[in-house]
């Protein structure tokens, strides 16, 4: 996580023990105890986004890519974040969202598998 993730972060997880270890050094912690029956915390803290953002990525790869490989992980992931991000939109305007993002840029094969 120190690679990916601001020291600034304030990271909310279940009450899973190894968490613990993994957020040290972070700006905060904040837990939610599922298993005590809690799904928002005392300080209105859940985990409730980013669990319905893994179902969707989840759901992804297993029912469309079926694998995916670690060195494009990242490219599913914006893929999925695309997704996510545009879930109330319109088709309309989730089409010219996505040509906006491809504006200026160009894909070659060999640059992805070279």
């Amino acid at each position: 996580m120190q690679n990916n993730v601001h020291p600034s972060a304030r990271i909310i997880t279940d009450e899973l023990p190894a968490y613990r270890r993994a957020v040290a050094g972070f700006a905060g912690h904040e837990r939610v105890k599922h298993s005590a029956g809690e799904y928002v915390n005392d300080a209105g803290f859940h985990t409730n986004t980013v669990e319905s953002y893994f179902a969707l990525l989840k759901r992804g790869v297993y029912g469309t890519f079926h694998h995916v490989s670690k060195r494009h992980l990242h490219r599913y992931c914006d893929e999925f974040s695309f997704r996510w991000n545009g879930r109330k939109l319109t088709d309309r305007e989730r089409c010219d969202a996505a040509i906006r993002g491809i504006e200026g840029k160009r894909l070659k094969y060999h640059g992805q598998t070279g």
